[in-house]
């Protein structure tokens, strides 16, 4: 899929959010990167078999507290090669990329992975 074809898919994401959602993520980048770096897969135990879809760099908002003022903003890593790579055809992807984006959402707000299972954005 060419790079403005998955980035308006993303938008496409971004805008049929509840607007409550929406706005509670006014200060958090999402961002389009290629592939998770190494390091991020090291760090989280990923076997070299798997990959990330997305992440969420930040502090969940449960866990804020006024110490945390003054942090760089949270950022959504949204990684386009393994979503292209294990979802080739177009609807399907378009699909997981709302899925990933929800996903990542969901851990800004708190959810852990169990939580996001239950509501089917594992």
């Amino acid at each position: 899929m060419p790079s403005d074809d998955f980035d308006r898919a993303l938008r496409k994401a971004l805008s049929g959010l509840p607007p409550v959602f929406r706005e509670a993520l006014d200060n958090v980048a999402v961002v389009v990167e290629k592939w998770p770096p190494d390091w991020l897969l090291d760090e989280l135990g990923i076997p070299p078999e798997d990959t990330l879809y997305g992440f969420y760099h930040g502090i969940p908002l449960p866990e804020r507290s006024i110490q945390d003022s003054g942090n760089l903003p949270d950022k959504i890593s949204i990684y386009r090669g393994p979503l292209e790579e294990d979802f080739p055809d177009r609807e399907e992807l378009c699909r997981e990329i709302r899925v990933t984006l929800l996903h990542e959402i969901g851990h800004y707000f708190g959810m852990d992975e169990e939580d996001l299972s239950r509501l089917g954005y594992e």
